[in-house]
């Protein structure tokens, strides 16, 4: 059986397929590097990044700060953790 972060996952894998102009990474998070987000994105030559959540949940202090980094760079950053979030993020991306 799955996690629910696995299951919002499944979610939004199948959802972004849904955009013509999506390139999307999802790195392996390990010991070795610099931890990132959950998705690297381009999106109609606009960088996005995905945090995926189970329901209810919130960035990690990391997160947090990668989620700064991002946006300073000029990147969007969304945090989806269920079908109401993805589906407002899925209409912001879909206006890019």
């Amino acid at each position: 059986m799955s996690t629910p972060e696995g299951r919002v996952k499944r979610q939004i894998n199948a959802a972004l397929k849904t955009l013509p102009r999506c390139y999307k990474f999802m790195p392996v998070q390990s010991g070795l590097g610099a931890k990132t987000l959950d998705y690297l994105l381009c999106v109609n030559g606009r960088f996005v990044a995905i945090e995926a959540k189970k329901p209810g949940g919130d960035y990690t202090p990391l997160q947090q700060e990668r989620k700064a980094e991002i946006e300073a760079a000029g990147g969007c950053v969304f945090l989806v953790d269920g079908e109401w979030s993805l589906v407002a993020m899925m209409r912001m991306l879909e206006m890019y």
